[in-house]
């Protein structure tokens, strides 16, 4: 036990963000389960979310009260406007962190999902918003080395992509379409 009394205030906020990070993680399985307008029932959503259905029946009383969900008991599950705006958000940052994961520092799709499921409820919105940038900036400049910082100062400052990094785009292209 801690001397600590910030330590106790630290355990609560861990608690409390423990708690959003799974309600996150059942307002996604529902968007990733219901689909268009469709209705989701308890065991679905225990089977995805891999607990029980009374603790899924409790988080959505949580969600209800929250006005996230529409449930009446032993009926289906829906999202509202908030819910599902929420939810998106969620699956948005999931998937950009599987993609840099991947695609960027090449770690297994099956790793990289795991990794982003945790990463996507801590994440701030500024880190997620450089992020994602980071990739757009990578895609579209690929040029690397010592000169790669500066560059993507310059995309983030400007909004636009450095001259070097135009010109490398287009002698990519042109050289992909030679023929030999």
């Amino acid at each position: 036990m801690s001397n600590n009394p910030g330590g106790r205030q630290m355990e609560g906020q861990e608690a409390q963000r423990e708690q959003t990070a799974s309600m996150e993680d059942y307002l996604e399985a529902i968007a990733n389960l219901g689909g268009e307008r469709k209705v989701v029932r308890v065991k679905q959503l225990s089977e995805m979310v891999g607990v029980r259905m009374p603790s899924v029946t409790s988080a959505l009383k949580k969600l209800s009260e929250q006005e996230l969900v529409e449930h009446e008991r032993y009926g289906g599950i829906k999202l509202t406007p908030e819910g599902d705006k929420i939810a998106r958000d969620v699956i948005r940052r999931h998937e950009a962190l599987t993609r840099f994961f991947s695609q960027t520092l090449g770690i297994d799709q099956d790793l990289a999902q795991e990794d982003a499921c945790k990463i996507e409820h801590v994440i701030s919105p500024l880190g997620m918003e450089r992020l994602a940038k980071f990739m757009e900036f990578m895609e579209a400049c690929p040029m690397g080395g010592a000169n790669l910082p500066a560059t993507y100062e310059y995309y983030l400052e400007h909004g636009e992509l450095p001259r070097d990094c135009l010109r490398r785009s287009v002698g990519n292209r042109n050289r992909k379409g030679d023929v030999s």
